[in-house]
């Protein structure tokens, strides 16, 4: 299975990517679990990366699949909605499926929220929470991914962490690239726009902080 022999051989060597987003880090993490950040801008409107957001069989890797094929992947796009992947069966077998996550939150243009412990991670007692925020910026858009994970699992957080970061950095930049490729980010500004009578929802270049959700107290 590709996922789990990727995402071991990442644990064990923590081999670095061979591109990575704008900014990334393990922004938080205790001994029960940890949260990992990573933001990109890309020259396409929010309108476009949503529409490519929802087809990860263009960017998610097929080197973090169950199949080993990305065309196999599928995203619906209202809570409740599955994160998906078919798994073909030998010579005629059955189909079978894993889902690797499910739609809690569904914003389009603005944001996708998903439940789901992603890898080997699925086999352990965890949570996993990916929230993917995306804003308007003067050259195209801006895109965070926050994942944060915690509970029981039989993996210490600190050695998990940053193979999980690297792991998922990777899916931030196929998506960048299936969307044109990453631009740079400006130090001092990340170019955001402020949408009148919108609070900041927390998408920044520095990734210091945890996003604060639009519509919270």
């Amino acid at each position: 299975m590709q996922i789990g022999s990727c995402f071991a051989a990442a644990l064990v060597s923590g081999a670095a990517l061979v591109a990575a987003p704008a900014q990334a880090k393990v922004i938080d993490q205790s001994d029960i679990g940890f949260t990992v950040a990573h933001t990109a801008q890309v020259a396409a409107s929010p309108e476009d990366v949503w529409k490519m957001l929802r087809l990860p069989d263009k960017w998610w890797s097929k080197e973090h699949s169950w199949s080993g094929d990305a065309a196999n992947f599928w995203l619906d796009s209202q809570a409740g909605g599955c994160f998906c992947e078919k798994l073909p069966g030998e010579a005629g077998g059955a189909m079978g499926s894993v889902q690797h996550a499910r739609i809690i939150f569904a914003k389009p243009n603005e944001m996708m929220r998903l439940s789901g412990a992603f890898g080997p991670l699925q086999g352990e007692a965890v949570t996993g929470t990916l929230t993917i925020q995306i804003k308007p910026t003067a050259t195209g858009s801006a895109i965070r991914f926050d994942y944060v994970v915690g509970g029981y699992m039989r993996f210490k957080a600190a050695d998990v962490a940053p193979a999980v970061d690297k792991v998922l950095g990777e899916q931030l930049v196929g998506l960048a690239k299936a969307l044109g490729g990453s631009l740079p980010v400006a130090t001092g500004d990340d170019g955001v726009k402020e949408v009148p009578g919108k609070e900041d929802s927390g998408l920044d270049a520095a990734v210091a902080d945890l996003p604060k959700d639009e519509g919270e107290d």
